[in-house]
């Protein structure tokens, strides 16, 4: 039964970022599971840094985008905010389904918790995302790509970030320090 479980996790390796081919035409952009990799590291250090709930923060990014292995990634504005949400909800109770009961109830918690941004925690990993996004987008920069073609991904990361730490991380990574 869990199995199943690790075998949506392990397809995650095969969504790729939306964002990049769309916008940038990679060809070989970051998968899903490697962005969900960096936050993890990410939300780690921050976590135990600020004095957060780092297992709780842990947990939640490993969990924040699992729906996409069974939707895939949609970039903003390619189906409405509402029917995303609505999707990755139905997926992600779909994949909880091959999970023992013991744990299937606190990542469902945790899950609700992340779509509701109704946490200290669930605030946190959503401007991680955004930190994540903005610090790949840098490193497809270095990587030759036109800045023109990145600065909505730093706009967006910095409209979305509030957390004063994570603005200095974001603005050592833009280069607006």
């Amino acid at each position: 039964m869990v199995l199943d479980f690790f075998k949506t996790a392990v397809n995650l390796k095969k969504i790729q970022r939306k964002g990049w081919v769309d916008r940038l035409s990679i060809s070989n952009p970051e998968s899903v599971a490697d962005h969900s990799y960096s936050m993890a590291v990410m939300g780690m250090v921050i976590s135990d840094l600020e004095g957060y709930d780092s297992e709780k923060i842990i947990k939640m990014i490993l969990l924040h985008d699992l729906a996409e292995s069974e939707i895939g990634d949609h970039t903003p504005g390619q189906i409405p905010a509402e029917k995303k949400k609505d999707l990755e909800n139905k997926a992600f109770l779909k994949i909880s389904e091959s999970l023992p009961d013991q744990i299937k109830s606190k990542y469902l918690s945790i899950w609700k918790e992340y779509q509701e941004n109704c946490s200290q925690e669930s605030r946190m990993v959503h401007q991680l995302d955004r930190l994540e996004m903005a610090l790949q987008a840098k490193a497809y920069e270095s990587e030759g790509h036109p800045k023109e073609k990145l600065e909505s991904f730093f706009e967006s990361a910095k409209n979305d970030i509030t957390n004063p730490k994570l603005k200095e991380l974001l603005r050592k990574i833009v280069g607006d320090a």
